[in-house]
């Protein structure tokens, strides 16, 4: 569902891929708290109402600006532990599911109340973490009606899931799969929130909670230990940024690939993007081959911490009009490239004081690693399945070490003001989607509701399709898809609004304070503006 709102009518707004969720945090905006306050409610609704794409046992991105335009980026993202399983052997790959893939902590809830403690000391918030989770432990306890998307995933995993420890017992009890509009239940979640409520976030790493989680993961054979989870803590650090027409775009640093999207803009920048007309074969072939180049640069992307290389070339005038120079108006480089897969959630939310927060939260794959942490109820995320095993490899698996990322939630300045918060799921196609927004919203002057319900491609392999073939909706029209494979890009029609186009949401500020927003037509969620 998407919610049209006009820009004269709202100071404050809330966009996510979930009704209930966006109502919640609609409600503590129009309680007049901050956007941060009003992100976290959001997000913990989304963690009970979209347990196959978001959950406590996950980690989150945050990009966080006030009125001022000073922007940060805060890291929620879980560390490998200090002892590796011993199933993994160089050059031999991480599995993708069950124990295996296990590989790192978790973040979410550090990441809330790290956000909550930056928004008490800056930005005159006043609401508890307890208060805020309030509404989604009621949700998870007394049920709602089980979502369209839930029941899609749980059936397209149905051959593997009896194999994920604790998984069918709660979301197929029984043997039986529920239907759209069922009451769906999660009282150990439940449970989980309570006891984060009452003792605090830092429970779930160093508490009574913590302690059933890692008896829980241990039982599964997870090799995460107590002293592993004691030590995840978030991170506050500077955004990279992109100068980009008017306004200067902003994203998380590494290990996300928040570089590989300002890359691709760079280079559209560079190819002179105004130059062509919206939703023409032009605009869709550049902004593909734009992708290429930033994905070709991408892999040297990984924990700062742990790689020396200077990874600021990526956005050097040089390097950008190199690439732009490097692209064929008439011919598509050939694309054989391994994809990256992950599923997440977008929300963001903006106060009637300007202060504005864009946030993703995610377990990797959809359902992470189908692992549930015991009697918790709590998914465990696979995004160590992320690391490479090759010795020498940027993103190698090493103890203490993050995963590259492929969270990166988006924001943008204009004349230093927050203007745009943006982003969306689908891992290897967070880049393609956004640059595909932004060139729409700040080069042609779409709104968010018509960039969001224009046609979007997925370049590479997906879970539904091995060709390194590029996915364009069908109402991209005819004529593109001609004019494309003219240019010797292997196609493949998918429906109109697909699902592999990503779940985008969008949030736009004028220069006069008044916000408008959507959230994608392509999932169940909206935009509320107060």
């Amino acid at each position: 569902m998407t919610d049209i709102t006009a820009p004269s009518t709202f100071r404050a707004m809330v966009t996510s891929p979930s009704t209930a969720a966006s109502h919640a945090g609609a409600n503590v905006l129009r309680d007049g708290g901050t956007a941060i306050e009003a992100v976290v409610a959001t997000a913990a609704m989304l963690a009970v109402t979209c347990p196959h794409f978001c959950g406590i046992g996950g980690d989150a991105v945050w990009m966080v600006s006030d009125k001022s335009g000073k922007v940060q980026s805060f890291m929620g993202i879980g560390q490998a532990g200090e002892k590796a399983p011993e199933t993994i052997t160089p050059g031999t790959p991480i599995p993708l599911r069950g124990p295996g893939s296990t590989l790192t902590t978790a973040c979410t809830v550090d990441s809330w109340q790290h956000a909550l403690d930056h928004s008490a000391s800056h930005w005159g918030g006043k609401r508890s973490l307890s208060g805020l989770i309030a509404p989604s432990i009621e949700l998870a306890e007394n049920g709602f009606p089980i979502s369209a998307s839930q029941c899609f995933w749980l059936n397209f995993r149905k051959d593997e899931f009896e194999n994920w420890p604790g998984f069918a017992a709660i979301f197929a009890p029984n043997g039986r799969m529920p239907k759209p509009g069922e009451t769906f239940r999660q009282p150990d979640l439940a449970r989980s929130l309570k006891q984060i409520a009452a003792k605090g976030a830092r429970d779930f790493y160093d508490g009574d909670l913590a302690k059933r989680i890692i008896a829980g993961l241990a039982k599964a054979g997870s090799p995460i230990t107590a002293n592993d989870l004691a030590q995840t803590r978030t991170r506050t650090v500077d955004a990279v940024s992109l100068a980009y027409g008017d306004v200067t775009l902003y994203a998380p640093p590494a290990p996300t690939q928040g570089l590989a999207t300002l890359m691709t803009m760079g280079i559209l920048r560079e190819l002179g993007t105004k130059n062509w007309a919206e939703g023409t074969v032009d605009h869709y072939h550049l902004v593909v081959e734009a992708i290429k180049r930033a994905f070709l640069a991408r892999d040297r992307i990984a924990d700062p911490d742990f790689n020396l290389d200077d990874l600021s070339d990526m956005l050097t005038d040089e390097v950008l009009t190199s690439a732009a120079d490097d692209i064929s108006t008439a011919h598509a480089m050939d694309w054989p490239h391994p994809f990256r897969h992950g599923d997440t959630v977008f929300l963001a939310a903006t106060d009637a004081q300007g202060n504005c927060a864009s946030v993703l939260q995610s377990t990797y794959f959809d359902w992470g690693s189908g692992v549930v942490a015991g009697d918790t109820g709590i998914i465990w995320q696979n995004r160590g399945a992320a690391f490479s095993t090759q010795p020498g490899h940027p993103n190698e698996l090493k103890p203490g070490k993050r995963p590259f990322y492929t969270l990166n939630p988006g924001l943008a300045l204009k004349n230093g003001k927050p203007h745009l918060l943006y982003g969306t799921q689908g891992a290897d196609g967070q880049p393609q989607t956004l640059a595909m927004l932004l060139s729409r919203l700040l080069d042609f002057g779409l709104s968010p509701v018509e960039a969001l319900a224009k046609p979007r491609f997925l370049l590479g392999k997906t879970f539904s399709d091995a060709n390194d073939s590029l996915k364009l909706e069908a109402d991209a029209g005819s004529d593109v898809f001609d004019d494309l494979t003219q240019r010797v890009h292997i196609l493949r029609e998918i429906e109109a609004q697909s699902a592999l186009a990503g779940q985008a949401g969008i949030i736009r500020v004028d220069e006069d304070g008044f916000v408008d927003g959507a959230h994608d037509p392509r999932s169940d969620g909206m935009a509320i503006g107060v």
